[in-house]
């Protein structure tokens, strides 16, 4: 998979924020924030994917 580019304008408290979060991780702040978002990205997927089976009746939900 090739990479590009994508810029992000942040206000400068974000930014500090995320350097922080980073560095608990020990990652740099494009880590962290890539991390971030492929599991945002993972648990969007994952709870679809669940709903759509409950829709189906395959998969029961209730508790």
């Amino acid at each position: 998979m090739g990479s590009r580019v994508l810029s992000l304008r942040v206000d400068g408290e974000l930014l500090e924020r995320l350097r922080q979060h980073a560095a608990k991780r020990g990652m740099s702040v494009q880590d962290y924030v890539v991390r971030t978002l492929i599991r945002e990205d993972f648990d969007e997927r994952f709870k679809s994917s669940v709903d759509e089976t409950a829709r189906l009746g395959i998969w029961d939900t209730a508790p």
